[in-house]
C-alpha cells in the first residue's frame, strides 16, 4: 500500500514546473516554494519596477516657485543655466557607475538616478570634473541621500529625497537666481505642485542644498538650514500586462496589496491605471501611520478589500508581513533591496527582484523574478496551483493500482485461494509501468479555470476524503475485481476448483498470476485518462493533448509484451503467456471502468452547480482617524 512511485514522482514534477517557470522569468530557489506559491491568498507587492517598466524619464519640475515641463529645458542651456543648482544636484547626487556600450555613454544603477543624470546632461550639457568629498547614502528611515563635492565656489552639500524629508531642514528657496526665505505661502506653494504631480501618477523628489564650511568636510555634516531648489516629477509607466494579471489575481481570489516608498497620492494614481483601485476611497495608509497602529487596528486595515501602504519603511513592511501571517493568509512579498531581507524571510514566499535586486535580496528569497515583472508572479501561482492538483492525480492514479495488489494478498490469507499476484510482480508495476504514467499525470498543464478558483485553504490535506473514497472504494475495487476475476479466468479454464492447491511453479499458476497482472496494467491504462480530472469527462480532457502520457502508455503496453510473450520477461517476474481469450474477458472490465467513472463525474457536475463568487469582498471596517503630518487637504487619499 505504500506509493513507493510517490517521492521521484513528486521531485520530477516540481523540478520540471521550475523549469517552465524559467522559461516564463522565474527563477524557484526552493523546489517546495512552487506548490507554496498556489496557494497564496496575499501578494505584498511594490510598485517601482514590479507594476511599473522602471523606464523613468523627467516629466515635470518645480523651480523656484515656478512649474515646467522637462522637456522645456532639453538642448537649451542658455534657459538650464537660470536653474544651474538644481540641474547640478541632479547631475551629482547619485551612485551610479558610468560606463561604455557601444561607443554610449551608459549608467549602471537606479534607473531613477539614471533619469536624473540624463536630465541633467540634456539641459546643461557637459559638467565640469569634481571631486566627492562626502556622502550620507540613501536609507528609507531618513527618505532622503546627500553627498558633498569640492566645486568652484567651495565644498557643496546636495540633498535629494522625499519632499516630505527634505522641505522641513529647508530655510531658504532659490528662485529665479536670488536666495528668499522660504516662507509659509512659498510652502504651501510647493505641497501644492508635489501633490498635483502625484495625482498624475509621478513620482516625486525634492532638491537641496548650502554651502559647507573648510571644517566640515572630513566630518559628521548636518542636512539643516538648505536651500530648497526645487521638485522633479518623473514619469514610470506601468507594465502593459499588469492590469490583466492583477484581473486574474482578483478571479483567483488573491488579494494584491501595494506596498511603496511613493508618494500616497502617486500611489493610489498608478494603482487606479492597473486596475488594482476601484473604488472611490480605498485605504491609503503611510508608513508613519502604520506606526502608529495597534496591532488590532492593523489587522482592521488589512481587511479592507483595496489597501495601500505608501511611504513605508522596512521595519514598517515587516510589521505589515507578520500581520498577514498572523491572521491565517499565506502571503508572498516582492523586495530589491537589502532592508527587504527581513520581509523576504518572514513571508511564505519571498520573491526577489533578479533586475534590479540586490544579492542579499535575491539569498534572502524563495523565487527570483528574472524580469522584475509582477505579471510572472501570477505565471508562478498558476504553476503552483497546477502542481498541487497533478500530484493529487497521480497519487490517485497510484492508489487505485495499489488496491488491486493488496486485494489478492487478503484473498490469499482471508479465503485460502492462491496468491493471485506475486510480491515482485507489484514492484513491477509499481516502479515499471506506471512510472511514465504518473510522471505524465504530474506535469498536466494548468486547467483554464485554475485562475478563476480560490486559493485552497491552508490546512487543506494532499490526500483528502473524496481523493480516498474515489481512489480506494471506488476506481480500486473496479480494478482488483478485474485483476482477481481474470486470474480466476485463467485457473478455472484449466479445470481448478476451490479448495485445490497449485504448485509456485505449475505453468498454469503461472499463466494465471501473469493474466492478474496483464488486468492491472491494462486498466492502469484506462485509469490514467479517468484521472487527468476529477470532475470533467474523458472526452473533455482529450486524450492525445499529453504527450509524456501518450509514451507512458506505449510504454506500458511494450512492458506488457515483454512480461508475458519473452523469455527474459517471463524468467524475471515468474509469469507465462496467458491465453488469447484473456483479452477479450478484460475489455469488458476496462469498458466498465470508463462507463461507471464517467457516470460518477457527470454526478458530481450535476451536484456541484455554479454557487456564488468566493472572492466577494469582505465588509468594510471603519477606524478613527489616525495622526497624520499631512494637512488636511490629503484627506481623500488616507481615509479609510
Amino acid at each position: 500500500m505504500v506509493p513507493e512511485g510517490l517521492l521521484p514522482t513528486l521531485t520530477l514534477a516540481l523540478v520540471l514546473a521550475a523549469q517552465r517557470l524559467a522559461r516564463r522569468n522565474v527563477l524557484i530557489r526552493h523546489l517546495g516554494s512552487v506548490e507554496t506559491l498556489g496557494s497564496a491568498t496575499v501578494i505584498c507587492t511594490d510598485k517601482t519596477g514590479t507594476l511599473t517598466e522602471n523606464r523613468m524619464r523627467a516629466h515635470e519640475l518645480l523651480l523656484g516657485r515656478e512649474r515646467y515641463r522637462a522637456a522645456t529645458f532639453a538642448n537649451r542651456p542658455e534657459i538650464a543655466q537660470r536653474f544651474l543648482r538644481f540641474f547640478e544636484a541632479a547631475h551629482l547626487c547619485h551612485d551610479l557607475k558610468e560606463t561604455e556600450a557601444n561607443g554610449n555613454r551608459v549608467y549602471l544603477g537606479d534607473p531613477m538616478e539614471a533619469a536624473l543624470v540624463e536630465m541633467a546632461g540634456a539641459a546643461i550639457g557637459e559638467f565640469p570634473a569634481t571631486r566627492r568629498l562626502d556622502e550620507i547614502p540613501f536609507d528609507t528611515d531618513r527618505m532622503r541621500h546627500s553627498v558633498v563635492y569640492d566645486t568652484a565656489d567651495g565644498p557643496v552639500l546636495y540633498c535629494k529625497g522625499a519632499p516630505e524629508a527634505v522641505l522641513p531642514l529647508c530655510r531658504q528657496i532659490l528662485d529665479q537666481g536670488r536666495i528668499v526665505p522660504l516662507d509659509a505661502a512659498l510652502r504651501e506653494t510647493i505641497i501644492d505642485a508635489q501633490e498635483a504631480m502625484a495625482e498624475k501618477g509621478l513620482r516625486i523628489l525634492a532638491f537641496a542644498m548650502r554651502k559647507v564650511a573648510a571644517k566640515e568636510v572630513g566630518k559628521a555634516f548636518d542636512e539643516e538650514d538648505l536651500t530648497f531648489l526645487g521638485l522633479v516629477g518623473l514619469e514610470d509607466p506601468p507594465r502593459p500586462e499588469v492590469p490583466e494579471a492583477i484581473r486574474k489575481c482578483r478571479d483567483a481570489g488573491i488579494k494584491v496589496i501595494m506596498i511603496t516608498g511613493d508618494h500616497p497620492h502617486t500611489a493610489v494614481a498608478i494603482a487606479r491605471e492597473i486596475g488594482l483601485v476601484r473604488s472611490q476611497h480605498p485605504a491609503v495608509v503611510s508608513g508613519e501611520q502604520v506606526r502608529l497602529l495597534s496591532g488590532r487596528e492593523l489587522d482592521e486595515v488589512l481587511c479592507q478589500p483595496e489597501v495601500i501602504f505608501a511611504r513605508v519603511a522596512a521595519d514598517q513592511k515587516m510589521r505589515i508581513v507578520e500581520a498577514l501571517r498572523n491572521s491565517g493568509q499565506v502571503v508572498a512579498v516582492t523586495g530589491d533591496g537589502v532592508n527587504d531581507a527581513p520581509a523576504l524571510k518572514a513571508a511564505h514566499i519571498g520573491i526577489a527582484m533578479g533586475v534590479a535586486g540586490t544579492d542579499v535580496a535575491r539569498a534572502a528569497a524563495d523565487m527570483v523574478l528574472l524580469d522584475d515583472n509582477f505579471a510572472s508572479i501570477v505565471n508562478g501561482v498558476e504553476e503552483g496551483r497546477a502542481v498541487f492538483q497533478n500530484i493529487r492525480k497521480f497519487l490517485t492514479y497510484v492508489l487505485v493500482h495499489n488496491v488491486a495488489e493488496l486485494v489478492p494478498f487478503l484473498a490469499f490469507a482471508l479465503f485460502g485461494v492462491p496468491l493471485a499476484l506475486t510480491p515482485i510482480q507489484a514492484l513491477a508495476v509499481d516502479m515499471g509501468t506506471d512510472s511514465l504514467t504518473a510522471l505524465g499525470l504530474g506535469v498536466e498543464e494548468a486547467h483554464p479555470q485554475a485562475m478563476q478558483q480560490p486559493p485552497r485553504l491552508q490546512h487543506e490535506r494532499l490526500m483528502n476524503l473524496p481523493l480516498a473514497l474515489r481512489a480506494y472504494l471506488f476506481l480500486g475495487i473496479i480494478e482488483a475485481a478485474a485483476a482477481m476475476a481474470a486470474f480466476f479466468f485463467v485457473l478455472e479454464n484449466a479445470g481448478w476448483r476451490y479448495g485445490q492447491t497449485v504448485a509456485p511453479s505449475d505453468p498454469v499458476y503461472l499463466a494465471a498470476t501473469t493474466a492478474c497482472l496483464s488486468a492491472i496494467i491494462v486498466m492502469q491504462i484506462v485509469n490514467v485518462f479517468l484521472c487527468r480530472s476529477s470532475v470533467r469527462s474523458v472526452f473533455a480532457t482529450g486524450f492525445f493533448n499529453n504527450g509524456l502520457i501518450l509514451w507512458g502508455v506505449v510504454l506500458e503496453v511494450v512492458l506488457l509484451v515483454a512480461i508475458d510473450y519473452t523469455p527474459w520477461g517471463n524468467f524475471v517476474l515468474g509469469t507465462a503467456a496467458p491465453p488469447a481469450a484473456l483479452w477479450l474477458f478484460i475489455v469488458p472490465f476496462a469498458s466498465g471502468m470508463l462507463v461507471l467513472e464517467e457516470l460518477r463525474k457527470w454526478l458530481v457536475r450535476r451536484i456541484l452547480s455554479p454557487g456564488p463568487s468566493p472572492t466577494a469582498a469582505p465588509a468594510i471596517v471603519t477606524l478613527g482617524a489616525v495622526p497624520s503630518e499631512r494637512n488636511s487637504r490629503s484627506h481623500g487619499v488616507d481615509r479609510w
